[in-house]
């Protein structure tokens, strides 16, 4: 699977932005797709941070291009 550092690469090259992984995580997470942040969010109390929709497309597209979908 491809990590979030490789994800942010293509984003940014594809599109101009870089993705916050939390953004990362939120589309998986919207997908299916099983994280190790999941634990770690639980465990610490942490929030998602919802992906703006404007974004979504770009990590998806990664997603795919990694055949992560």
């Amino acid at each position: 699977m491809a990590t979030d550092t490789e994800i942010q690469k293509f984003v940014q090259h594809h599109h101009g932005f870089i993705p916050k992984t939390r953004w990362i995580a939120h589309v998986k997470e919207i997908r299916g797709i099983p994280t190790l942040r999941e634990a770690n969010r639980a465990r610490r109390g942490r929030d998602i941070e919802p992906c703006p929709a404007e974004k979504r497309e770009a990590i998806e597209e990664a997603l795919r291009h990694f055949g992560v979908l």
